[in-house]
């Protein structure tokens, strides 16, 4: 049998269209707000007099609300958009999408958001929003959960909030820091994760990759070998799926590994690790923390990755990955990546 909205499809194309525009304005405000109308017609796309006409209308039906400083949801704004949420994942194909990608990566489960990173913050912001959702319905009794490093995470620990779990969590990174860019280095992430949540952290002050030497020195310091032992007994892990040339040249690696990753196709980077499209490991990074053998004991794995760009590397990265593993994505590369397969 058809559902209604299949039907409607038919009959009333127009009507759907318009649904699917006004649920965008009400989910652009929503991460937005307040927000004024300038900003949302410039965030969409849209004209202003487009947004002002049909802000307008929204303020009519009591879903929005005007401030001095901008637009901002009214809590029959925010139930109607829950409401929206899975109907316009149907309405998008995404829930269809979402089981393909399943099925062809034979991991545990796929959730895409819409839109696509690489064009629109709003997409990253939505990549957190979805991994928080993820982790509050993942999180059993007492949780120690290792986060990596990188933008992706530094997105999802903005939308981690008090909610999260009734239990105790304590974050912990997954690895040592990269470069300088302290905001994206998963002690900074882990930090905030531990503040919205009102939770615990660990630091764990060690460069992330180090000479065998150095690793051996460093794996018998006690607060190292203290925080090692938290991580590999995580019940979770957050992480990301980097861009291979990318990674490599924040490592600020040696030209002669540079040319090794080159030379040998990398296409993604995780845990240290560069992986070429088939899949395979080109080239390890000696790291301390997390190793990917590891994750085979850890009950939930949360990979976090989109953008069209990041395609590529996703696929060949999940390759290799756990199949406990969750893959928390966007439109822009889950169509590629289902593109890619039908080929």
């Amino acid at each position: 049998m058809h559902s209604i909205l299949t039907i409607q499809k038919r009959l009333l194309p127009d009507l759907l269209a318009v649904m699917q525009e006004r649920y965008t304005i009400l989910r652009t405000i929503n991460f937005l707000q307040p927000v004024g109308r300038r900003t949302l017609a410039a965030n969409l796309g849209y004209t202003e007099r487009i947004i002002r006409t049909e802000t307008d209308f929204l303020k009519e039906q009591n879903l929005i609300l005007s401030h001095p400083m901008g637009l901002t949801l009214s809590e029959e704004g925010k139930n109607l958009l829950e409401g929206l949420d899975g109907i316009m994942r149907e309405l998008t194909g995404i829930d269809v999408m979402e089981m393909d990608l399943k099925r062809l990566l034979g991991i545990r489960n796929v959730i895409i958001v819409q839109g696509d990173s690489d064009q629109s913050p709003l997409a990253k912001k939505e990549l957190g929003r979805a991994t928080a959702g993820s982790m509050k319905k993942l999180i059993d009794g007492k949780n120690i959960i290792a986060v990596t490093g990188g933008s992706t995470m530094a997105a999802v620990a903005e939308e981690l909030g008090p909610g999260l779990a009734k239990e105790d969590l304590m974050f912990v990174p997954a690895r040592g820091g990269i470069g300088e860019d302290v905001q994206n280095q998963a002690n900074t992430i882990c930090s905030i994760m531990a503040a919205n949540t009102k939770s615990r952290h660990r630091v764990f002050y060690v460069p992330e990759q180090v000479s065998m030497d150095i690793y051996e020195t460093f794996i018998k310091e006690p607060g190292v070998h203290e925080v090692l032992s938290l991580i590999k007994s995580a019940g979770m892990v957050l992480h990301g799926i980097g861009d291979a040339i990318t990674m490599a040249n924040r490592r600020n690696t040696p030209e002669s590994d540079m040319k090794k990753i080159i030379l040998n196709e990398a296409v993604a980077e995780a845990f240290g690790y560069y992986f070429n499209e088939q899949g395979d490991i080109v080239h390890k990074v000696m790291t301390i923390g997390l190793q990917l053998g590891d994750l085979a004991g850890i009950p939930n794995v949360i990979a976090v990755a989109g953008g069209s760009s990041k395609a590529k590397a996703i696929q060949s990265y999940l390759k290799k990955a756990p199949p406990q593993t969750i893959l928390i994505t966007d439109e822009g590369a889950a169509k590629l990546m289902l593109k890619g397969n039908s080929n």
